[in-house]
């Protein structure tokens, strides 16, 4: 069995037309990730300081089936979709905890 990882993810936006619609996607989507998906414990979109076009997402995974699954899911499938056309960039950082740290 795979251990718990973490994913943190940036976007970049376009402007902030952009930004706005990416908010709305992510209104719209995060309930049900948070209410259906039992193998991600963690997701938490974030803006970030300074930087109004971009976000970034905190997403912890029981295990790598877990974060399958939510690949898998045809609701983030299609924000995944909708988002390319959002975006200037986007990257993401798999992690993996550090034994005895919080």
């Amino acid at each position: 069995m795979d251990s718990t990882f973490v994913i943190v993810v940036r976007f970049d936006l376009r402007d902030e037309a952009a930004a706005a619609e990416f908010d709305q996607l992510v209104a719209a989507t995060v309930p049900g990730i948070l209410a259906e998906e039992e193998g991600t414990l963690v997701y938490t979109p974030m803006t970030v300081d300074e930087e109004p076009l971009a976000r970034v997402f905190h997403e912890v995974y029981r295990d790598r089936d877990a974060h399958r699954a939510h690949e898998a899911r045809p609701a983030t499938a299609a924000f995944l979709e909708r988002v390319r056309e959002l975006v200037t960039g986007v990257r993401a950082e798999f992690c993996t905890p550090v034994a005895g740290r919080g």
